[in-house]
């Protein structure tokens, strides 16, 4: 269960967004990017997560507040379905149903991401890659949406510049993978846009500029929503 910590607060001018199973705010700083007031959830302390953070289980935290929030974000962990861990056999939860099961309760609009492995989990799901973002990696990560809102799946560039090999270091004018237990973690950060990260923080993230193409789709949603109110 979740801390008794008491998140709620007067409403200011920004929306509040959830970033659930948040880990160390790749999400999150997309979001706040974007314009929404960010608090974080997550399993595990996370003294790096860049805004405001409550500890504990994300999936009994969206059912005790996530009507409370504009817009929720979930990462449930991908360990399950990465490649990587199914090499080594590793044992991991799937959370993807009871994460989906608790969003919907919530009446509030959400999205959930995860990995090409999840893909047969995941309904309907819009794929975003670094080279949409013009980042120097490509890094699939998929995205169901749900309460209302709807994605719309952008362009998806050739993949024309070469890329390293998960955990191998990157050559001059290739793309990295930053995944497992890969080299150059300020090449990551800069790349990934995420300075403040540990090496185990990069390889389990998205981009923020993901979650900033995510988020400002969200905004143009909820004003949009408040114009018809007001008419």
């Amino acid at each position: 269960m979740t801390q008794p910590t008491d998140i709620r607060r007067a409403r200011g001018l920004r929306p509040r967004l959830l970033d659930t199973f948040c880990r160390q705010g790749g999400a999150g700083k997309g979001y706040a990017d974007a314009g929404f007031d960010v608090t974080g959830i997550d399993i595990d302390p996370q003294p790096l997560y860049p805004y405001r953070f409550v500890q504990g289980d994300a999936v009994a935290f969206i059912r005790e507040h996530g009507a409370e929030f504009d817009f929720i974000h979930a990462s449930p962990p991908c360990q399950l379905d990465s490649d990587c861990q199914r090499l080594h056999g590793n044992a991991h939860p799937d959370l993807i149903g009871p994460t989906r099961a608790a969003l919907e309760a919530t009446g509030r609009p959400w999205v959930i991401e995860n990995v090409r492995g999840a893909l047969p989990k995941l309904r309907g799901p819009v794929m975003l890659c670094g080279a949409m973002f013009a980042l120097e990696t490509y890094r699939h990560r998929y995205f169901e949406t749900g309460g209302g809102f709807t994605l719309h799946q952008p362009p998806h560039p050739a993949h024309t510049v070469p890329q390293a090999k998960m955990g191998r270091p990157v050559p001059p004018g290739w793309y990295g993978q930053f995944v497992g237990n890969f080299s150059g973690v300020p090449l990551a950060r800069k790349v990934m846009g995420v300075e403040w990260m540990t090496r185990e923080g990069i390889r389990e993230c998205i981009p923020p500029a993901y979650a900033e193409h995510i988020g400002r789709a969200t905004l143009a949603m909820l004003a949009a929503a408040r114009v018809e109110v007001a008419a």
